[in-house]
């Protein structure tokens, strides 16, 4: 059986830096720990900007400046980070909210298919909600799940409408 773990940008800016929640450093240990003890592969995903980011439609609308590459932001949490390294496991520097590279990268990687992907990290409302509809769109029969307990949204509001969207998506939400 192939499954993959996809860690949506559990960085240090999302964690407890400038675009930190409590939902998000709550569930940080748990995120750990599954990561740790998934018994498949495991793919990380950063989001990254870079210096004109107050000059991109995204720092227009959303005016905090955040996960620049090479800053302290822009990197893993450091147990995530670790762990990364003793896997091996990719990780996949993102410019966008969904990750354009992941669904060529599964299909060469993975050439007889997956049996099933979990979705986990930040933001639910934003990037996790892309990479899911992302990876939706190009294996529309693949098994996709995101597991609530252990994503954090912008707010606890708009993690639950996202999860609501997903469902009708037909993203398994457990």
């Amino acid at each position: 059986m192939k499954k993959l773990l996809l860690v949506i940008d559990m960085q240090n800016d999302f964690i407890d830096g400038a675009l930190g929640t409590k939902e998000a450093e709550k569930i940080l240990p748990a995120v750990v720990q599954k990561a740790e003890n998934f018994d498949g592969d495991v793919i990380f995903t950063r989001d990254t900007h870079f210096e004109n980011y107050m000059e991109t439609q995204e720092g227009k609308n959303l005016p905090v400046p955040h996960c620049v590459r090479g800053t302290t932001g822009w990197e893993l949490a450091p147990e995530l980070e670790r762990l990364r390294v003793e896997r091996n496991a990719p990780v996949f520097d993102k410019l966008t909210f969904g990750c354009k590279e992941l669904p060529a990268y599964l299909a060469e990687h993975y050439p007889e298919g997956l049996d099933s992907v979990e979705i986990i990290g930040v933001c639910t409302d934003i990037c996790v909600i892309s990479n899911a509809l992302l990876l939706k769109a190009f294996f529309p029969e693949l098994p996709i799940t995101v597991t609530a307990s252990l994503c954090a949204g912008v707010t606890p509001a708009s993690h639950e409408n996202a999860l609501e969207a997903m469902k009708m998506c037909q993203i398994s939400v457990q």
